[in-house]
Order: structure tokens, then C-alpha cells, then sequence
């Protein structure tokens, strides 16, 4: 295990952490890092997208499933090699730092905060929208505050805590899936509607274009096997757990995902039929199981906005603990632990308060600062494997070579695809954010006459 001690001490006019005492309390084992990266990347996201990217793929989601899986998976390997070598809370921020460059470093953390500060403010508003609809005569607000306090005080109480409500929570939105998955089936063997062939992976109007299209869209279902990352210093053995639970979870994501989009899709193969494509899932709960399964469905899209925001703010919480360790930031808020509960309270409060602006914000603004901030994020972790590899191993075996130039290249470019095919306002709003974040570099180098705090990392003995 790496033991991290904290002095401080001024060389050429930067401010070094040398060694760190890590205060995170090491409790996690491998079950919960991946129950908590499932619970962040939702396992109903599956159902949030479906019409929309069936429309876009005409009729073709899974195979647009199995390309953005095994892109991710790509990016998956290099989270896990950089993980085994800075097996710290700072995931991104702390592999491009480390590796390439301090301001570098701030800026990729600076552009990853838009992913994990704003994600918690999705799901507040999309608890406002599930519960709007069936109590329509409370006011919206109570839902967004309600949600925003509950997993406030759950991850204050600590993250095993938070952890063991995520894994209730995950296994209940897995069953709704099992029985809407069943319940489909039912539907296309009794000859009510569809059928099962291959058409949903291949057929004559199957357009590569769209594919990919449709694949930009469903890389937002994978949000969560990276945030793990920020637990490393809550890991037993984080060389073996957090690499080890990175491919678990992107592999389980994608089995998940195209074995329920493929019994979707062979039930609708068009989904120009529904009344409401972006509300094509609980129609087809509807469908196949009345109002009855419709409202469990419901019930279960619920929860899995609750387990995706406790997760969220678990993970930010840690980012921003890391970068004020580093004193990046205001080291003396951002950077504490709770003497007893070992949580970073300050952090964690913060997140709450910022998740408030869901109030006045809309669905589209909030995800579009999430998809510059994720990719960027997976970009920089690609290029930290190669970077690492040319600075600090060397080694010509085949292996070595392919996974640290080969594989991370494959997952950097298609990153950069994603990136690339942002729209026009998602890219305005990202670029204006990192300017911001420039801007404060800038102020915090005293114009680059002096370099950020550095974190140093000294080995010891154990995993």
C-alpha cells in the first residue's frame, strides 16, 4: 500500500507535497467498488436512451452497444494501469499530473469537475421529473431539495454506508430489469409483437455512420466505471480491486446493456410507432405489463436516480479532496476529513449546496457539461498510459508495448471521435469552463513563474 505523509517545503518557489498522510479510511473490498461504479453509471440508463438512439440507429442500439463497449474497454485498461501506479483519490487529475505536466494535470482535473459536479444536478432533476408526473399537484422544488439532502446525509455518514444503500438499491433496479427483460420475451414468443432474429445487429439498412452516431450518444451509460478511481484510498488493495473492478464494471455494463436493448429492439423494431420516443422505455412497460409493471418500472427508474446521485457526490467529494490535499485548492476546506466519520463533510456539503442550482437549470445544459468533462477525462487518461510508458518503463515485449502504446491509442482516438462530435453548445460550454479554470491556473503560477503544489508518491511495501 502506498502510506502518504503531509510536509510541505518550497523549491525554486513551488510549493511540493511531498509526503501525505492519507486520512481516507481504507474499508472498500472489490464487491463494493463495483456495486458503487454500477450504481453511478445506472443500470436504467439503458431505458433513459433507447428510443432515441433506436430512431437514430434505425432499429440497430445493440450493435451501437457492443462498439461503445468495447471502445470503453480499451479506456477501461488504461484507468487500470494508471490506478496500479497512483493508486490515489484524484483519478484523472492525479495520472496527467503525475505523468505529463502539474498545470496540465489542474486543468484535465478542472475539466473532469464538470462530469462529477454535475451529474448529482441531473439526477435531481430527473427525480423532479419522475415525481412531478405522479404527484403533480407538489411543488417540484420539495423533490429536488428532498433528494439533494437525503444523499447529503448519507454520504456524511460514511462511505461503507453509502456503499451498502447503493448495493440494495443497484439489485433492486437489476430485477425490474430481469422482469421487463421476461416480460418481453413473454411478449414476442406468444406472438403479441415482434420477434427474435438477428435483424437488431445486422440487416440491409444497418448504416455505419449512424452506428457510431447512436454509439456518441450511449457512451453517457458508461459514466461510473471511471469514478471508482477516486476510491483508491479507500480500497483494501487497490492494485488489485480498483483495476480489477474498472473491467468489471464496463463488461457488466455492456453484457447488460445489449442483452436488454436486444430484446427491446426485437419487441419494437420500429420505434416510430410509440407515441413518445424519448419516452419509449414505460411505454413499453405499458405494453407489456400494465399499468402494474408500469408503475414498478417507474419505481425502479426512481431508485436508480438516487443510487446514480449518492454515488456521484461520493466520487466528486473525492476529486475535490484530492486536488486540496494539493492545495489547488483551498486546501483547509477542501482538503479535510472528518477526524471520526473519515468523510470529506466540507466537500460533500458543498456538492449538496452546488446540486441546488438544479432549480434553475434544464436537462440539456446539465448533460452537455458532462460529456465535454468525461471526455476529456478518458482522452487524458489514454495519453497518461502512453506518456508513463515512454518516461518510465521502456520495456520492448510485444505486451508491454501493446498495452501501453497499442490499446490506449485505439481508446484515445475514439475519445477523441466523441469529443469531436459534441454539439456546438456543449463545446462552447466546456471550452468557456476550462478558460475559467485557465484563468485561475494562471493566478495560482503567479503567471507560470512558479509551479502548482506537486504530490509526490513514495512506495511502500503491500498492494
Amino acid at each position: 500500500m502506498r502510506s502518504l505523509f503531509i510536509a510541505f517545503q518550497s523549491r525554486g518557489g513551488a510549493t511540493v507535497v511531498e509526503q501525505a498522510h492519507s486520512q481516507l479510511e481504507r474499508s472498500l473490498k472489490r464487491k463494493h467498488i463495483v456495486f458503487l461504479g454500477l450504481a453511478y453509471m445506472s443500470p436504467f440508463a439503458v431505458f433513459d436512451t433507447f428510443g432515441i438512439v433506436s430512431e437514430a440507429t434505425q432499429g440497430h442500439v445493440p450493435v451501437s452497444y457492443l462498439l461503445i463497449t468495447a471502445a470503453i474497454l480499451f479506456t477501461a485498461f488504461s484507468y487500470g494501469k494508471m490506478v496500479k501506479v497512483y493508486p490515489a483519490a484524484g483519478s484523472a487529475y492525479t495520472y496527467t499530473r503525475q505523468t505529463m505536466h502539474s498545470g496540465l494535470g489542474f486543468l484535465v482535473g478542472w475539466a473532469s469537475l464538470l462530469d462529477y459536479l454535475f451529474l448529482p444536478m441531473i439526477n435531481a432533476l430527473l427525480a423532479h421529473i419522475y415525481l412531478s408526473s405522479g404527484f403533480p399537484n407538489v411543488p417540484g422544488w420539495i423533490w429536488v431539495v428532498g433528494l439533494i439532502v437525503f444523499i447529503t446525509m448519507m454520504n456524511i455518514l460514511g462511505v461503507k454506508i453509502a456503499v451498502s444503500a447503493n448495493i440494495l438499491m443497484v439489485l433492486f433496479q437489476l430485477l425490474v430489469a430481469v422482469i421487463f427483460v421476461l416480460l418481453t420475451v413473454r411478449a414476442v414468443v406468444s406472438g403479441e409483437t415482434g420477434e427474435f432474429s438477428f435483424t437488431p445487429f445486422y440487416s440491409d439498412s444497418l448504416s455505419v455512420s449512424a452506428v457510431f452516431s447512436g454509439a456518441s450518444i450511449l457512451a453517457l451509460s458508461f459514466l461510473g466505471f471511471d469514478a471508482v478511481t477516486t476510491l483508491s484510498e479507500e480500497a483494501v488493495e487497490p492494485k488489485k480491486s480498483v483495476p480489477a473492478g474498472i473491467l468489471l464494471i464496463a463488461i457488466i455494463g455492456g453484457v447488460f446493456f445489449t442483452t436488454v436493448t436486444y430484446a427491446m429492439q426485437s419487441l419494437i423494431p420500429d420505434v416510430s410507432r410509440l407515441e413518445n420516443i424519448s419516452g419509449a422505455s414505460p411505454e413499453i412497460a405499458l405494453l407489456i405489463g400494465g399499468n402494474l409493471f408500469q408503475s414498478v418500472f417507474l419505481s425502479g427508474a426512481l431508485v436508480s436516480v438516487v443510487a446514480s446521485g449518492l454515488a456521484a457526490q461520493t466520487s466528486a467529494s473525492r476529486l475535490l479532496y484530492a486536488m486540496g490535499r494539493d492545495r489547488v485548492i483551498p486546501q483547509r476546506w477542501f482538503g479535510s476529513i472528518h477526524p471520526r466519520l473519515k468523510t470529506p463533510i466540507f466537500n460533500i456539503v458543498f456538492l449538496g449546496v452546488l446540486a441546488l442550482s438544479a432549480l434553475f437549470l434544464d436537462l440539456t445544459t446539465a448533460t452537455s457539461f458532462i460529456n465535454f468533462g468525461a471526455f476529456t477525462a478518458f482522452s487524458f487518461v489514454n495519453l497518461s498510459v502512453i506518456v508513463h510508458y515512454f518516461r518510465k518503463e521502456r520495456t520492448n515485449s510485444l505486451l508491454s508495448v501493446w498495452s501501453s502504446i497499442g490499446s490506449p491509442l485505439i481508446g484515445l482516438a475514439f475519445n477523441v471521435y466523441l469529443w469531436y462530435s459534441l454539439d456546438f453548445k456543449a463545446m462552447m460550454l466546456g471550452l468557456i469552463w476550462v478558460g475559467i479554470g485557465f484563468a485561475y491556473l494562471l493566478y495560482l503560477t503567479r503567471f507560470f513563474r512558479q509551479q502548482p503544489p506537486q504530490f509526490q508518491f513514495e512506495e511502500t511495501a503491500g498492494g
